[in-house]
């Protein structure tokens, strides 16, 4: 993992995306521990996080963690998550923040010299290329150890590092002991 302490990053966090991948992996993220592991690798100016939210609940379980995130030093961007009923009847949310994460990526990009990216989404590919011809270094974090693999092969491969999730965890990741119950928590889906 290559960073540099002088070097301006930012980290964009793809929620839905992010939270797959750890519960696939079999851990939780302790988010205050993941701004540290970064700050003490590079001169972190800001850390984006992404999620679309369910409105029509009275109660939603990311409440706790978006306002959490949002009082500890995180940007959060939200919107409206979508509810469907699929094909086979069943009760599906879509929720999809490609966008918002590309704009604010690129609207950063001029005073960024490393963005950070934790999504293994193939539509991030062209993001990626754009910031980089912008000058600036991106580092992507997703996972090949997940089955099926979280990270889009393109996106690897465009991608100046990838970063396999599974092997810099243990920097950020909470301890057995402190894992909240994952029967509250939801699944969304990219559009």
């Amino acid at each position: 993992m290559r960073f540099i302490q002088q070097e301006r990053t930012a980290l964009f966090i793809d929620g839905a995306n992010l939270y797959a991948a750890t519960r696939s992996l079999g851990f939780d993220i302790d988010y205050r521990r993941l701004l540290d592991f970064f700050s003490t690798k590079t001169t972190l100016i800001r850390a984006y996080y992404y999620s679309a939210l369910l409105e029509t609940e009275e109660y939603s379980p990311l409440k706790p963690l978006t306002d959490w995130l949002a009082y500890n030093g995180y940007t959060l961007v939200t919107k409206p998550a979508k509810e469907f009923t699929d094909a086979m009847g069943r009760r599906r949310i879509k929720g999809n923040m490609d966008i918002e994460l590309a704009i604010d990526m690129l609207e950063l990009s001029p005073r960024l010299d490393h963005a950070v990216l934790f999504s293994g989404d193939s539509d991030f590919r062209r993001l990626v290329e754009a910031v980089q011809r912008r000058g600036v270094r991106v580092s992507v974090i997703s996972s090949i150890k997940t089955t099926p693999p979280m990270i889009a092969d393109e996106l690897r491969r465009q991608a100046d590092q990838y970063i396999e999730l599974a092997d810099i965890a243990a920097g950020f990741s909470r301890k057995p002991a402190e894992a909240r119950p994952r029967s509250q928590e939801r699944d969304f889906e990219d559009e």
